[in-house]
Formats: C-alpha cells, sequence, structure tokens
C-alpha cells in the first residue's frame, strides 16, 4: 500500500475511517456515549455528527448491556453498527451479548449467518486512570473463538485495519490504547484496509526479538535505539492481531535471533504474553539460546497516583534494562 507524504493522528485517521465508512455504506452508524461531546471522543469521531445526524450518530443512555443488545440485532439484520466504548472496561458489562451471541451466532447457524460489529474499546493507560479505567481485555477476547481481536499501533494500521473491521462480516474487537491518539504517521487520504492476522516487524535486528503490543510498540522501538547506542541489534515486531494471531512472523524472527522479549500490556497469567512465550518454545524448542522472557504489568490493579502510576506500566528503560539480562543469561 503506498502512502503519500501526508501525515495525520492516530485519532484522526480513525475518524477518517468511520467517515469514508460511513460515505461507503449508509448501513455503517455509530452509537456510543459520548459521540457528541465536546472532545469529539478524544478526537476519534471529530465532525461526523455535523455530517450525518442522529439517525448515524446515535446517543445512548448509560446501559451497556442494552447497547450491545441493540447493536447485535441491527448487525444481524443487516446493518454495521460501531458500537464506541470510551473505556475499555465497560465492555465487561457486555460479555453475555458478546461472548454468548455475538461470537457464536455465525458457527451457530452453520455460517448462514453473520455478526458485522465493530466494537472500538478504548484504553485509559495513563495520567490517573485508575484500576477501574485502564484495563486491556485483549487476551481475554482473544480466548473466544469467533472475535476478530485487533491493536494497531500506527495511524496508518489504524485506518486500514478499522476499515477492514468495519466491512468485515464477523465481530470485530478494536483496541486502542489512549496514549497513542496522538501519535502522527503518514496516512493514504483513500479508503484502503488492513487484512487481519498481520504483524509487522517495525525494527530488524540481529541479537534480540522485542514482541511488542500497542502502546509499548513505541516504547520498545526507543528500548531498541538505547541498545543500538551500546552496539546491540535489537528487531521489534508489532503483534498487531491478537486473533487472528501471526505466529509465522513471530517465529520467523525469534528463530532468527534466537532470543524474545515479549512486552505485553497486560497482566503474565494466562495473557497474551504467556500465548506468546508457549507459541515460541513449542515451535522453537531446544533451538533459542535462552528461554523468552516477558515484561508486562505487576500482578495488582493500575494505581491511580501519578508516582505509582509511572511506575507501574512498562517503557523503554524498563524494557532495555530486561532485554539486557537476557542478553547475559
Amino acid at each position: 500500500m503506498q502512502t503519500t507524504a501526508r501525515e495525520i493522528t492516530y485519532a484522526q485517521a480513525i475518524a477518517e475511517a468511520t467517515d469514508q465508512a460511513m460515505q461507503l455504506d449508509p448501513s455503517v452508524f455509530v452509537v456510543g456515549q459520548g459521540t457528541r461531546d465536546r472532545g469529539c471522543v478524544f478526537g476519534t469521531m471529530a465532525g461526523l455528527y455535523e455530517k450525518y445526524g442522529s439517525e448515524r450518530v446515535v446517543e445512548m443512555p448509560l446501559s451497556e448491556p442494552s447497547i450491545a443488545g441493540m447493536c447485535i440485532g441491527a448487525a444481524i439484520a443487516g446493518m454495521r453498527p460501531v458500537f464506541v466504548l470510551q473505556r475499555a472496561d465497560f465492555v465487561f458489562l457486555t460479555m453475555d451479548q458478546l461472548v454468548n451471541h455475538a461470537s457464536k451466532w455465525h458457527f451457530m447457524f452453520g455460517g448462514h449467518a453473520k455478526v458485522p460489529l465493530t466494537v472500538r474499546l478504548i484504553v485509559g493507560k495513563g495520567w490517573g486512570q485508575g484500576p477501574q479505567h485502564s484495563q486491556n481485555p485483549h487476551a481475554m477476547f482473544g480466548h473466544f473463538p469467533g472475535f476478530r481481536v485487533v491493536l494497531p499501533t500506527t495511524p496508518e494500521d489504524a485506518k486500514g485495519l478499522l476499515l477492514n473491521s468495519i466491512f468485515s462480516d464477523d465481530p470485530v474487537i478494536f483496541i486502542e490504547s489512549r496514549p497513542l491518539h496522538g501519535l502522527r504517521g503518514p496516512v493514504n487520504p483513500q479508503p484502503y484496509t488492513v487484512p487481519f492476522g498481520r504483524a509487522c516487524v517495525r525494527r530488524e535486528g540481529s541479537d534480540l526479538t522485542i514482541v511488542a503490543v500497542s502502546f509499548l510498540v513505541p516504547e520498545a522501538l526507543a528500548a531498541a535505539e538505547k541498545l543500538a547506542q551500546r552496539g546491540i541489534s535489537v528487531e521489534v515486531v508489532d503483534v498487531v492481531s491478537v486473533s487472528p494471531l501471526d505466529e509465522e512472523t513471530i517465529v520467523r524472527s525469534a528463530k532468527k535471533t534466537g532470543r524474545v522479549l515479549i512486552a505485553d500490556c497486560g497482566w503474565a497469567p494466562f495473557g497474551l504474553s504467556s500465548e506468546i512465550s508457549a507459541l515460541v518454545s513449542e515451535r522453537l524448542f531446544g533451538k533459542l539460546r535462552t528461554a523468552p522472557a516477558r515484561i508486562t504489568f505487576p500482578f495488582a490493579p493500575s494505581p491511580t497516583a501519578a508516582s505509582l502510576e509511572s511506575e507501574y506500566y512498562p517503557n523503554a528503560e524498563k524494557i532495555a534494562e530486561r532485554a539486557s539480562r537476557l542478553l547475559t543469561a
């Protein structure tokens, strides 16, 4: 895919993808809470209400289970709803509708039914969001068959994956990390799609592979730059898609470097880092120089205080330090 020199933010890329999807298909509509607020859902819905009105940008009351049920019904009936949750944590209120219905409908009816629903979850990491507004449910949704689960990192991927999500016939869990909304990058102004199940090698290297997820990808790239100043060559793989997971790209990189560090924006027990560690261990048993290592959140709820929060989240320095220890193991 070719891009122009035009650079926009991640949030603008989300808004542009939504706008273009709504232009291309009148069955696409957006529903959620705060869809018309002054901040336009962190800028990701700027101008949509003014352009499409209340019938296609629908403001809903505080009843996430009801909204989810309505969206699933609309999707089954042939619409393409985009359900926006400003905090990913609110999705736990919708688990019966999503897990017991949306993800299973296609299978239960022998492939004759579909649920083209996109659920946008925004993870409020940072600035004192606290334990109830900063959880990332990517591993949980990846556990259930029937969902597509993506966590785009760049503005380019954000636009392409959102367009692919909206026009997919499967329910898609589309997860955004709030700190990424201001990230700038080149984005093609024309509509395009990015496929599910494709990881991206963001930096080539030979000594160590860092497999990173969501907002930890920029941190991993910064860590790789720090390590490069010491003569250490680090390859950074952006997972992008949790379900389906691009196993081949991850395994190929791990085989190339012989060392793997997984940087996951979740907890270690039963998480995505566990799955990736098992993947490379099973596929490359006896071929790695060291056992895979992980850097994740401490196994405790996120603190609210800024001083504690800064210690809680992995960053470039912590990733570089853990990578250094792995290289000397």
